[in-house]
C-alpha cells in the first residue's frame, strides 16, 4: 500500500471515532443533564523512517530527535466535556433539582465488583429508597448514593417532607417543623477535560497516579455559599442539534474525501500495471 492510502486509511479510523461522538451526542439530545463531547484533531500522526546512530550528523542546535518522520494521516488529539449550562426545564416535583453553575457536579457512591468509588454528575433526578435498616437514602434514579458533607445522605424514619433548598441543604418536615438535616456535598471540576466519562450520564477521576498532578487540581469542593442550584427543576442536555448535524456533514464530507482518495491510488495503480 502507498503512503498516500495509508495517510487516508489512518485519517478514516480517526474520522470514525468523530462520527461515533457526535452520534453519541445527538442520541442524547434529550437526557437530564447530558454534557456535550467534542473531538479536536489537533495533530498528524508520524512515521519513523529512518534513525540516525550517528548524533554528529544531526545539525548543531537540532531540538527535534534524530530520524526522519512523516506524516501519515491526522490525529485525533483530545475529547473535551463542555460543562457549562443547559436550558432549565420546570418539572414542580420535589426531588428535582438543577445546579445553575457551569462545572459544578453532584457526587453520588457507585458500588461496583464490591467496590465503592465515587463519582459525578449533572443529573438530579434524585429519589428516596427505603434502606435495610428502614431508613430513607438520597439516590439517583440508578439507585445510587447522593453524598453528603457526611457521607452518603441518609434520612432516619418519620420525615413528613424533604425538599432541597437553593444552596443545597436536605430540609426534612417532621411533626410541622422543618429543619436541616444534611448537605449536599457539590463539588466544580476545575479541568473538566481530564474527566473520564464512564457511562449512565456520569465521570469519575482518572488514574493520576503517573502524572504530574493530584485530584485537587481536577476536582475541587465548592463552599456552601456558592451552591446555586434550583429544586422543582431539571437541567436538559447543553448539545445543540444543529451544531451537531453540521458536524456530522462535514465529517461525513472528509470521509467521502478520503475514500475516493483510496480509490484513485487505486486507479492510478491499475494503470501503471496496464502501461508495463
Amino acid at each position: 500500500m502507498n503512503r498516500m492510502s495509508v495517510q487516508a486509511a489512518v485519517t478514516m479510523g480517526q474520522l470514525q471515532s468523530k462520527l461515533d461522538l457526535v452520534g453519541h451526542n445527538i442520541a442524547n439530545v434529550d437526557t437530564t443533564g447530558y454534557k456535550n463531547r467534542s473531538a479536536e484533531f489537533s495533530s498528524l500522526l508520524f512515521q519513523q523512517v529512518d534513525n540516525l546512530n550517528d548524533e554528529e550528523a544531526n545539525a548543531e542546535g537540532r531540538l527535534t530527535p534524530d530520524g526522519i518522520r512523516l506524516g501519515s494521516g491526522a490525529k485525533l488529539g483530545s475529547t473535551n466535556v463542555n460543562l457549562a449550562l443547559g436550558s432549565i426545564k420546570q418539572t414542580d416535583r420535589g426531588l428535582d433539582i438543577a445546579l445553575l453553575q457551569d462545572n459544578q457536579l453532584l457526587q453520588v457512591a457507585v458500588t461496583e465488583n464490591g467496590a465503592t468509588e465515587t463519582r459525578y454528575t449533572r443529573d438530579g433526578t434524585l429519589y428516596l429508597n427505603p434502606t435495610e435498616d428502614g431508613q430513607l437514602a438520597l439516590t439517583t434514579s440508578d439507585g445510587n448514593s447522593v453524598i453528603g458533607e457526611n457521607g452518603p445522605i441518609v434520612i432516619a424514619d418519620g420525615a413528613e417532607d424533604v425538599s432541597i433548598s437553593e444552596n443545597g441543604a436536605i430540609q426534612v418536615t417532621r411533626n410541622g417543623v422543618v429543619q436541616n438535616e444534611a448537605q449536599l456535598a457539590i463539588v466544580e471540576a476545575i479541568r473538566p477535560q481530564f474527566l473520564e466519562s464512564v457511562g449512565n450520564n456520569l465521570f469519575r477521576l482518572p488514574d493520576i497516579t503517573d502524572e504530574a498532578y493530584v485530584a485537587d487540581d481536577i476536582i475541587q469542593g465548592v463552599a456552601f455559599n456558592d451552591i446555586e442550584l434550583q429544586s422543582g427543576a431539571l437541567e436538559s442536555s447543553n448539545v445543540d442539534l444543529a451544531t451537531q448535524m453540521t458536524e456530522m456533514m462535514q465529517t461525513q464530507r472528509a470521509y467521502q474525501f478520503n475514500s475516493r482518495t483510496i480509490s484513485m491510488s487505486d486507479q492510478m495503480s491499475g494503470l501503471i500495471n496496464q502501461i508495463r
